[in-house]
């Protein structure tokens, strides 16, 4: 051991071993606890952005299909597309 550059470990308290270990593992059990809190506080939020996001998916099928008619009425009015294809040859 006396190659080591700044010579033998020194021997640490029992009281800040102690302290050092206590530390731990109220961390651990704090981080735990407040996991487990937020993991159930989140799964409520998914689940009310799950009911959501069907209202909201509806509302923009209903929207896209709005837009997609009145983009087909107006192609018809002014006369950009042939009503029937199939009068389409050479």
């Amino acid at each position: 051991m006396s190659g080591l550059p700044y010579g033998p470990p020194v021997k640490v308290s029992p009281l800040i071993r102690f302290g050092r270990w206590s530390f731990l593992t109220t961390g651990i059990l704090y981080g735990a606890f407040h996991q487990n809190r937020l993991s159930k506080k989140e799964a409520k939020l998914r689940e009310i952005e799950a009911k959501e996001k069907a209202i909201r998916d509806v509302k923009l099928a209903e929207e896209k299909k709005r837009a997609t008619e009145g983009l087909r009425a107006y192609a018809l009015k002014e006369g950009n597309v042939c009503r029937n294809p199939k009068k389409l040859g050479p």
